[in-house]
């Protein structure tokens, strides 16, 4: 539902507590039909097994209750590993209880009585407050890493291949195993499964467990607990309705491996320090450019962990297996590093979509993409790219296609249509004439 409170709400798990049910009904009444879920608990004890079943982005709980109050829960939990927003409801708010809240981590207090809109308003401050720690966090972590942005771009078959699998895998929750060379695109695949699916509103959080140091990793993943008052969390909880995506999965250390495997298995984290499992709702995702099948057999990567992130492989095709994709990502990256830079575009006419659909790309896309980016800066294709400066289109797309037809017809005549030899002298791969020649009828 939709309205003067923001879109914060929507998507927000709520756990109420109060040991009096009139209080309980009427938090929830007004808050239901905003949320995603509230839940609720009539005492310290029953929220605590609340919080072993679901994870909750905010938390709303009155300070004077049977047993044990309100601050001296969330102070307990916060040693244990509570890392969710805290609201609290109290008649007194004395200088004592503020310090006390503010030692606790409460993000907010309202004072008893209250109508409905001081509550709605300081469950939306908060969880928009929230989401913006979150959105900072996210977004300081991905220019550290060098995410990469972007859309699969190609009509070839190998990427239309591709594609289908990504629509068919979007709905599920299943891990998938992105292989593939350097620079074939695997994390900009897995975005787009993301896009794809009913998580696209949550975060994509991409790790590159190569680039971590080993004695840092497991507390940059799953958080760190180290008092009631200091708690970071990990890149697990951040991602937490989304998709975490972990490149460079067969770097990772031992210990990680067997965390890992629990957190497939259980769907919860432990944070370094807490003494309580977290329950998640993620899809993890994961990317190699090892060999993981040899790395399994030379010891450096568990069996069990492999035949868990196996179950689906998406294995992104090389750019010399799809060269007919080369003029569309030329254009695109064209244009694009122009208007980045403020830098007249390059002209791509025929010769230089040639030579460019020739050339091997062993760096795949990123290397293209380097390629045009360092180009755009300099104001030209380095020689062995140059062509004539005739200006391309549709038109001159067309006539290229014919150029390499008549090209790679000329040079399997040359070698008695022998196609190995053939790709061999043209410098692509075997696959790459056989379905060509299959386009041609040939």
């Amino acid at each position: 539902m939709s309205d003067m409170y923001g879109g914060s709400l929507a998507g927000a798990s709520i756990l109420v507590i109060d040991d009096e049910p009139g209080m309980r009904n009427f938090l929830t009444k007004i808050l239901e039909t905003r949320c995603k879920r509230v839940a609720q608990a009539a005492s310290p004890a029953e929220a605590t097994a609340q919080l072993d079943q679901a994870h909750f982005d905010l938390i709303i709980l009155d300070n004077i209750m049977p047993g044990k109050t309100g601050l001296d829960w969330v102070t307990e939990q916060r040693r244990l590993g509570l890392f969710a927003d805290t609201i609290l409801i109290t008649a007194y708010a004395d200088l004592e209880t503020a310090i006390t809240a503010l030692r606790a981590g409460v993000s907010d207090f309202v004072l008893k009585p209250f109508r409905a809109n001081q509550i709605l308003n300081a469950v939306s401050r908060t969880l928009d407050r929230k989401n913006l720690r979150r959105d900072n966090r996210l977004l300081r972590h991905e220019l550290s890493a060098d995410g990469t942005r972007g859309t699969l771009l190609g009509a070839s078959p190998a990427l239309a291949e591709v594609r289908a699998m990504l629509h068919k895998l979007a709905p599920l929750p299943t891990p998938v195993l992105f292989t593939g060379a350097t620079g074939t695109g695997k994390e900009i695949a897995a975005r787009t499964l993301h896009q794809l699916s009913d998580r696209a509103e949550k975060p994509f959080v991409a790790v590159n467990c190569a680039a971590i140091a080993p004695e840092r990793i497991a507390q940059e993943l799953f958080g760190l607990v180290e008092d009631s008052e200091q708690r970071n969390a990990g890149l697990f909880l951040l991602a937490e309705g989304g998709t975490l995506f972990l490149d460079e999965v067969a770097q990772m250390p031992e210990a990680l491996q067997v965390a890992l495997l629990r957190v497939l298995e259980d769907q919860r984290i432990r944070p370094v320090g807490g003494e309580r499992d977290i329950p998640l709702n993620i899809r993890i995702c994961f990317a190699t450019n090892d060999d993981l099948s040899k790395a399994v057999e030379e010891g450096r990567f568990r069996a069990d962990l492999f035949h868990r992130i196996n179950v689906m492989n998406i294995t992104m095709p090389l750019l010399q297996d799809r060269s007919e994709d080369i003029v569309e990502l030329a254009a695109h990256f064209t244009t694009h590093f122009s208007q980045v830079l403020g830098m007249p575009a390059l002209n791509l006419d025929d010769e230089t979509l040639l030579k460019l659909r020739r050339y091997d790309w062993p760096g795949n896309v990123r290397e293209l993409r380097n390629l045009i980016e360092r180009s755009v800066i300099l104001g030209e294709f380095p020689e062995e790219f140059q062509g004539s400066g005739a200006t391309t289109g549709v038109q001159a797309i067309e006539s290229l296609d014919l150029v390499m037809q008549r090209h790679i017809l000329h040079v399997l005549d040359q070698c008695d249509g022998n196609r190995a030899e053939a790709a061999r002298r043209l410098g692509v791969s075997r696959k790459t004439v056989d379905r060509k020649c299959a386009a041609w009828g040939e």
